[in-house]
């Protein structure tokens, strides 16, 4: 409940606003007032009371959190982090998908009583999957925001729009719109900043390459080789909770025979993988085809577009540097 490894060092000094897209450092003004408010004072406050003072003529409180739209790349998790790092604890950070694994582990009524003493919430790639997750998290925001909890999240949909795409939205929308209500929503635009005027990704390697390579990363001990195939059929019995922990005392990971992903199951088990090893500044080598082949026309124009994307620009991202930190094979 910690940022990952990448954005240990970051602040909000450390983001380099493009000077094209406004939008991107009137969001760092708006998180360093949103976190001097909560340095002030501002943050987890007292359950509500019968008989407060100022009466029904009291000033209506600050709106409970900040949420950062827009596409991927632009820098959302690091401000995310950034805010993190500039406000006091009790606080967490966390994924979308970990928040609801917590709720999974703990249950309930524990995660609310474990998250009702923080000053801050913060909560990365806020997704509505499925009904069952819209109802839960609108519970325990709604819940969280009772107790004082200030929430920051970010997303690539606006929260009125979360689920759109994947299922019967219109259903469930006085829940999504009861999550809504608790964030002022920051756009912020721009350009993959992961791929802004760098060269092109790295051709795959040949299978060969591909082991001849993995003799020579960085902690030997360290580097993983798998066939990508038996990647995907392993994470199929790992609980994506656990990603992370496949991950540790991993320093570089090479995949032979990459092939496109058509199974959704399939393919949104490999985005969480992307996600957790890009987290931790992970090197990749692999044959097979380019990571921007991975999926499919379809799947990339279905209501999982945005997560698809993320994952082939942070697959692409740590090719890069697998092509600069690995040495080539002799």
């Amino acid at each position: 409940m910690v940022p990952p490894p990448r954005f240990d060092g970051v602040r909000f000094g450390t983001y380099i606003p493009d000077p094209t897209q406004p939008s991107q450092a009137a969001a760092v003004q708006r998180l360093e007032q949103f976190a001097a408010a909560l340095n002030n004072g501002g943050g987890a406050e007292p359950k509500r009371r019968w008989f407060r003072r100022g009466g029904s003529g009291a000033a209506a409180p600050a709106q409970s959190g900040i949420y950062l739209d827009g596409g991927y790349g632009v820098g959302k998790t690091h401000l995310l982090a950034s805010l993190w790092h500039a406000v006091p604890g009790p606080k967490s950070l966390c994924t979308f998908v970990e928040l609801t694994n917590l709720v999974g582990a703990l249950g309930f009524q524990e995660t609310v009583r474990a998250l009702s003493g923080h000053r801050l919430l913060c909560i990365d790639e806020f997704e509505l999957d499925d009904p069952g997750d819209t109802v839960l998290v609108s519970t325990l925001l709604g819940k969280l925001v009772d107790a004082g909890v200030k929430l920051a999240a970010t997303s690539n949909t606006l929260p009125d729009k979360l689920g759109e795409g994947r299922f019967a939205a219109i259903d469930f929308m006085r829940e999504i719109q009861g999550l809504s209500a608790h964030f002022d929503t920051l756009r912020i635009d721009g350009d993959d900043y992961r791929h802004r005027g760098l060269p092109e990704a790295p051709a795959p390697s040949a299978d060969d390459d591909v082991v001849t390579k993995s003799a020579y990363a960085p902690g030997v001990t360290g580097a993983a080789l798998d066939d990508f195939p038996a990647v995907l059929d392993h994470l199929a019995r790992v609980h994506p909770s656990r990603y992370g922990a496949l991950l540790e005392d991993v320093h570089a990971v090479f995949w032979r025979g990459v092939v496109p992903v058509t199974d959704q199951s399939t393919a949104l088990r490999l985005v969480v993988l992307a996600d957790r090893m890009y987290d931790r500044e992970i090197p990749v080598v692999a044959s097979g085809v380019p990571f921007d082949a991975l999926f499919s026309e379809e799947m990339l124009a279905g209501g999982y577009k945005k997560k698809y994307l993320r994952a082939v620009s942070r697959l692409v991202a740590m090719a890069r540097d697998g092509a600069e930190r690995v040495p080539p094979a002799v």
